[in-house]
């Protein structure tokens, strides 16, 4: 049997002094007007569950406006095992823990996996690179303790390599760092390759189903190394040792391009993950409708993988999305919450639902009492909550060793 939250409960999150449901069931819909908090519940259960919030918020940020510390805890059971999940935020710092004691992120990964759909989301299909390859490697980090440490171990390295290039440092110094480059990228281009190969059949399936059959989409992963023509439908699989000399090969290329721009330019930060329908990209030539498609099939592709490797349905977390999608992909998604998947959705409005559905499921109405004014959450430019993350990653998840922790500086990516 399947791990389900029972009871869900915050303290000073958000714009929340008090929040606690109890006896959750299969389906709990969230409705209230704009600016209430519903998407705050969302993304409450997401930290708690993918140990990620899809709005990318610095810790001060989640920490309700006046007060010291935020706690979010939720209670989850498969009928046998009963678990007590907690947040703990205070002081610039989180903490997560497991039945009372302290865990590293990268332990709880995949414990209670979800899926979120946003109205961000729909950038999915026709947003920058990076938003692709942040959705690839989220749902990675889900399925796979090593897939996250080494995302976060290669992040590392790519902001150190960064500083040096913009500091003009010694061509010896910028070297040995790309050794290091190379050992990561290599392998989470190796976990990307790998996981595309799996997700993409069932991306295709997925659209297939949405669009009744009536166009093909084709999901496709291009590394750094690879010449990228986002016209030429194109995806690329390989093995470590062919994604280690293939990255040094095109570091060295371009070395002098990178030191005249002074930014590292290869690398899986350059990666690209594209969708095409009849051989044409769905970012440049797709219409909303095909975009809003290959955004569902790829959201329940991605529940579908993570309940199949993972042995584990995952919840999922619809915030306001049934606004954005037409009846079609509406009765799509709601033939896939039928299907016995433990969901929470946010809406302000019930007349996007049938009866029937709205019968089965448990309606809260927002706000409830306890909850401060909405946008008061505290603002700060202080590191994201993802990046102030455990900083000793458990190097025995094949972390790429000692020189990936080098200072912090500016993004590498896109």
């Amino acid at each position: 049997m399947d791990l389900r939250i029972e009871r869900i409960a915050f303290r000073n999150f958000r714009n929340y002094e008090t929040l606690e449901l109890s006896a959750l069931g299969p389906l709990t819909v969230l409705v209230g007007p704009n600016a209430v908090g519903k998407t705050n519940v969302v993304e409450g259960i997401q930290l708690l569950t993918a140990l990620q919030s899809f709005r990318r918020p610095s810790l001060e940020q989640i920490v309700r406006q006046g007060a010291d510390f935020a706690r979010l805890d939720a209670d989850v059971t498969d009928g046998s095992r009963e678990l007590a999940l907690s947040l703990q935020v205070s002081e610039g710092k989180k903490r997560y823990l497991l039945n009372g004691k302290g865990k590293r992120t990268a332990d709880l990964k995949g414990l209670v996996p979800s899926v979120t759909f946003a109205p961000d989301d729909l950038e999915l299909a026709k947003g920058a690179p990076a938003v692709k390859r942040a959705a690839l490697d989220a749902l990675g980090s889900q399925l796979s303790a090593n897939h996250y440490v080494i995302k976060k171990d290669y992040e590392k390295v790519v902001r150190y390599k960064n500083r040096l290039l913009k500091d003009d440092a010694p061509s010896e110094l910028v070297t040995s760092i790309d050794e290091t480059l190379v050992t990561c990228g290599a392998q989470l281009a190796c976990y990307r390759s790998a996981l595309v190969e799996k997700l993409a059949p069932r991306v295709a399936d997925y659209y297939a189903a949405i669009a009744g059959g009536r166009e093909a989409l084709m999901m496709g992963y291009v590394p750094s190394w690879e010449p990228h023509d986002p016209d030429l439908p194109a995806t690329f699989a390989f093995g470590r040792d062919e994604a280690r000399k293939r990255l040094q090969a095109e570091i060295t290329r371009r070395r002098d391009e990178e030191r005249a721009r002074r930014r590292a330019l290869v690398g899986p930060h350059a990666d690209h993950v594209e969708f095409f329908i009849a051989g044409r990209n769905v970012a440049l030539y797709g219409s909303q409708g095909q975009q809003r498609s290959v955004v569902l099939a790829f959201k329940l592709a991605e529940a579908a993988l993570i309940q199949e490797m993972l042995g584990q349905k995952p919840v999922l977390l619809l915030d306001d999305v049934m606004s954005e999608l037409d009846e079609g992909r509406r009765n799509a998604l709601v033939s896939f919450i039928e299907g016995d998947i433990q969901t929470f959705i946010t809406t302000a409005n019930l007349a996007y639902f049938d009866e029937d559905l709205l019968s089965r499921a448990r309606v809260v109405e927002l706000p409830l009492e306890g909850a401060a004014e909405p946008g008061e959450a505290r603002a700060s430019g202080a590191a994201g909550a993802d990046a102030a993350d455990e900083r000793g990653a458990d190097r025995r998840h094949a972390g790429c060793g000692p020189a990936a922790a080098g200072p912090s500086t500016g993004e590498g990516g896109r």
